[in-house]
């Protein structure tokens, strides 16, 4: 209820309008009536039309006291200054000026303030001996009124102050917020990004070449061509199966997307069989080791290297062709997870697979984003090979992480 509802805003002038007119009103009815009830009596002079209109031109400037305080704060005082000078009792028209002194105090800056708490001070001062009190008293009248004054615009100042800052670095902490939503959602995409290229460019490259050979041994090896078919079918399963994950973060959004989703929906290195298998059906001679003491992973690290051998076995596919021996080596090191893929012979490179050019540069991000490094490039010896490392949490000494 309380968020539907709408604050009415008032615009100051029209409070300082309604305050001036009040103080105006008020002090004319009390001029009159003070005057017939006390002041008449002791010898002060009638509260006619000239002194009305002197308390009128005291108190109806407040209405610009906010807009524009120094001319309220010189037409004020002025005023009241003629309206002692006329001889009237200046007891009449005292405040005015001193709240316009505040406003002046409040607005401007401590030097500029001073020379209006001088003027009021004097003024009031002068008001005090005409008013046939002493020099003392009329001195401490007015520098007491004037002092507290200070003090209370002084406070009201430092106040502003603080909540301008306070709301400048409102404003500042939204927009960093606003940044590193954006920052985030572009992470995001960018992760996304990349798991949808792994998983158009192997399987999609897979199938491409599976495809090929059942076309080419259809007639001449019929169990062969069975077998790329079959191949085909899993491997589709499996994109599938990746993609709706995909697509399961994408509709959850980013706001409330579960962090862990995605790392659910991919595969980790308990799927390497099933990758090797892949890679042979498409024509590769994949042999494959595991050294060290094998154990569980982050759920990112297992993704990251997965997805870095999925695309070096990829590669291999598009550019060593069919026949291509390839060497797979993953080790488990006490503080470190290090593979290395070398593909090497092969007939030729399998013809019409699109390359986006972006495999190579997103298996270094990939390496980078965990503190790890990859290196890629032509062998000394001949082929082709890609090697990372992924740092890992030391194992303790009853051999856990």
């Amino acid at each position: 209820m309380q968020s539907g509802r709408r604050r009415i805003h008032v615009d100051p002038l029209v409070t300082d309008t309604l305050l001036a007119c009040v103080m105006a009103i008020v002090t004319v009815v009390y001029g009159r009536q003070a005057h017939a009830a006390q002041y008449q009596s002791e010898g002060w002079p009638p509260f006619g039309p000239l002194a009305v209109a002197l308390s009128l031109a005291v108190n109806l400037p407040l209405a610009l006291r906010g807009r524009a305080p120094w001319v309220a704060f010189g037409v004020s005082c002025g005023a009241l200054a003629a309206y002692t000078a006329a001889g009237f009792q200046p007891s009449t028209n005292m405040w005015a000026p001193l709240l316009a002194c505040y406003t002046v105090i409040v607005r401007s800056p401590a030097r500029r303030s001073a020379w209006a708490a001088a003027v009021t001070a004097g003024v009031w001062a002068a008001a005090g001996l005409r008013a046939r009190l002493s020099v003392e008293l009329s001195l401490a009248q007015a520098a007491i009124g004037v002092a507290v004054v200070w003090l209370w615009a002084s406070g009201s100042r430092r106040l502003a102050q603080r909540n301008s800052q306070l709301a400048e670095l409102t404003e500042q902490l939204r927009r960093e917020q606003e940044l590193r939503a954006r920052h985030a959602i572009a992470e995001e995409r960018l992760r996304i990004a990349r798991e949808l290229h792994d998983v158009v460019a192997h399987h999609l490259s897979a199938l491409a070449v599976q495809a090929g050979l059942a076309e080419f041994v259809f007639t001449s090896d019929p169990e062969a061509a069975r077998q790329a078919v079959a191949s085909i079918g899993s491997s589709s399963r499996q994109a599938l199966e990746e993609m709706r994950g995909l697509l399961g973060v994408l509709r959850t959004g980013t706001e409330t997307a579960d962090e862990g989703a995605l790392y659910r929906a991919a595969p980790g290195l308990d799927a390497l069989d099933d990758l090797v298998e892949r890679a042979r059906a498409s024509g590769l001679d994949v042999t494959w080791t595991v050294s060290g003491h094998r154990r569980p992973l982050p759920s990112g690290v297992e993704l990251c290297a997965y997805r870095i051998i999925q695309e070096a076995l990829t590669n291999s596919v598009k550019h060593a062709g069919h026949g291509a021996r390839v060497r797979l080596s993953l080790g488990f090191h006490a503080d470190l997870l290090s593979c290395e893929v070398t593909s090497q012979g092969g007939s030729a490179p399998a013809a019409g697979l699109p390359s986006s050019g972006l495999g190579l540069p997103g298996m270094r991000e990939r390496a980078r984003l965990y503190g790890g490094s990859l290196r890629a490039g032509p062998r000394a010896e001949g082929g082709f090979e890609v090697v990372f490392t992924i740092p890992l949490a030391p194992l303790d000494t009853t051999g856990g992480t």
